[in-house]
């Protein structure tokens, strides 16, 4: 079980980044705008570090209730604090509120052979909490201080790799 704990938390830190980036945007958002904000300028407008959103987003909305979404081309898997495989869906989807990613959709950790979800991400202070069902973890805010790389991302789209360049 002491081995489950750290997993599940990584998955729900994943799950958090990308629920925050697209409930941080005030308004519908896709493609690379330069009015809009990208995924990860939002989350760093809420307190996020960017590093929780892997590179390779897509698009994102962000409803006036909070709730959102957030698209890649396909599924992600990559290692967080290279330990723990985390895979965010070509769809993520929850609810954000200020430091607090809920009802989180589409986010995983692996957890020995089996995928478990990640519900919610909270923010206090400079530690993010993962919960996976009753159990969460905790990681200090500088283990997302960037974006990691989806595994077999061989050929990212023009957006993409404009946005991967930048971190």
């Amino acid at each position: 079980m002491a081995a489950t704990h750290p997993l599940l938390l990584l998955l729900l830190a994943a799950a958090a980044v990308v629920v925050l980036v697209v409930a941080a945007t005030p308004a519908a958002a896709s493609g690379n705008g330069t009015s809009t904000p990208t995924a990860y300028e939002m989350l760093e407008r809420y307190d996020f570090p960017r590093g929780i959103l892997p590179v390779g987003v897509e698009g994102y909305e962000l409803r006036e209730d909070g709730s959102f979404e957030v698209y890649f081309p396909r599924d992600c898997e990559f290692m967080l604090a290279r330990t723990w495989l985390v895979r965010y869906g070509a769809r993520i989807a929850g609810a954000a509120a200020s430091g607090r990613l809920t009802s989180l959709q589409g986010v995983y950790v692996k957890v020995l052979f089996v995928w478990l979800p990640v519900g919610e991400v909270d923010r206090s202070g400079d530690t993010l909490s993962f919960y996976i069902g009753p159990v969460s973890t905790s990681f200090p805010l500088s283990d997302f201080a960037h974006s990691p790389h989806c595994r077999g991302y061989d050929h990212l789209p023009a957006a993409a790799a404009a946005a991967a360049a930048a971190l």
